[in-house]
């Protein structure tokens, strides 16, 4: 996505033309208007799994457009970017992050998750960032990865991060949010799952846990990835939700994200599993495969954003329909 979608809002209504047809379409309003037609029962779920949006693949629109978009596709808030290049800058947290959160709520869309690159208390945006966040309703959020330091040794790199995570534990405990780290395929900490029970252990689970996410895991445990799973449980406070297909790319396997249901992950296996593990909390939708194919970037927004919701709702009535067969909502 290039500038040309740093469109602004009013800008995208004069464009299609949605006023003339008699649509209001003020923040607070269309929130409204589009409840009736576009709620989902991911909505109505009941606090066991309110549903979000990882706002990465949307941040480079307008953030009126992402909110109509996410609305009109019947997911009930945002997991929002705060790192450089996001959606809010981290430098810039107390003026940025307090605005996006009011402008979604508009919407009628909860904030109360976001991503960031938080590792270490030695960086002055940490608190910063956790300070407002709070303040501002957010409840959990992501770390950065930490990397392996091979010199150092495997067990003592993890040791080296649990020092910094029992510093930010104390911040959280201040600030009442949860920080969890996200399992990611790779040769970084939390990539075979199993890593993860001795960075989190100890920690109490309400201030450092993990955001699970099965695509990663699978990639990197085909027939194991449930063990660890079950391992770190107790810890699992939010699921990242995705799924993956093999593909050969330039003579070597590569996973490559697909939409929910067209891919390789044991959905059956997971969602029963995370109702036997008794695991709750929000669930959070990652797009990461095209929104839109080669050329569509040259469509008017509102083209664009009936090609983007139908995408968006094709993953959120999957997930919807998991979360309804293991009776999870």
């Amino acid at each position: 996505m290039n500038s040309r979608h740093k469109t602004t809002r009013r800008k995208f209504i004069t464009n299609t033309g949605l006023v003339a047809v008699g649509v209001t379409l003020g923040a607070s309003s269309f929130g409204e208007a589009v409840k009736s037609n576009s709620m989902s029962k991911l909505q109505v779920a009941g606090n066991k799994f309110p549903v979000r949006l990882f706002s990465k693949p949307l941040d480079s629109y307008d953030f009126g457009f992402m909110c109509e978009c996410i609305v009109k596709s019947g997911i009930g808030g945002i997991d929002l970017v705060v790192r450089p290049g996001g959606r809010v800058e981290p430098a810039v947290v107390e003026k940025e992050l307090p605005e996006r959160v009011a402008e979604a709520k508009k919407f009628g869309l909860v904030t109360d998750m976001m991503v960031t690159v938080i590792s270490s208390i030695s960086d002055p945006l940490t608190e910063r960032v956790l300070k407002t966040a709070s303040a501002s309703g957010i409840k959990y959020y992501r770390f950065n990865w930490f990397d392996y330091d091979l010199k150092l040794g495997i067990p003592e790199s993890i040791q080296k991060y649990r020092k910094n995570l029992k510093e930010i534990a104390e911040l959280n405990r201040k600030y009442r949010i949860h920080g969890g780290y996200q399992n990611h395929a790779g040769a970084r900490i939390g990539g075979p799952v199993w890593d993860l029970n001795e960075l989190l252990r100890d920690f109490p689970p309400e201030l450092i846990g993990s955001q699970y996410d099965v695509r990663h895991a699978m990639v990197e445990g085909t027939d194991t990835w449930m063990l660890g799973m079950r391992l770190i449980a107790s810890h699992i406070k939010t699921l990242a939700i995705k799924d993956f297909t093999w593909k050969t790319i330039n003579g070597k396997p590569q996973a490559v994200t697909v939409p929910m249901g067209e891919g390789m992950v044991n959905w059956d296996l997971f969602f029963k599993t995370v109702k036997e593990l008794n695991i709750t909390g929000p669930i959070t939708i990652h797009i990461e495969y095209p929104l839109l194919e080669s050329g569509e970037e040259k469509l008017t927004l509102i083209q664009q954003q009936d090609i983007i919701v139908r995408k968006l709702r094709k993953d959120v009535d999957f997930l919807n329909s998991y979360l309804t067969k293991y009776q999870l909502v």
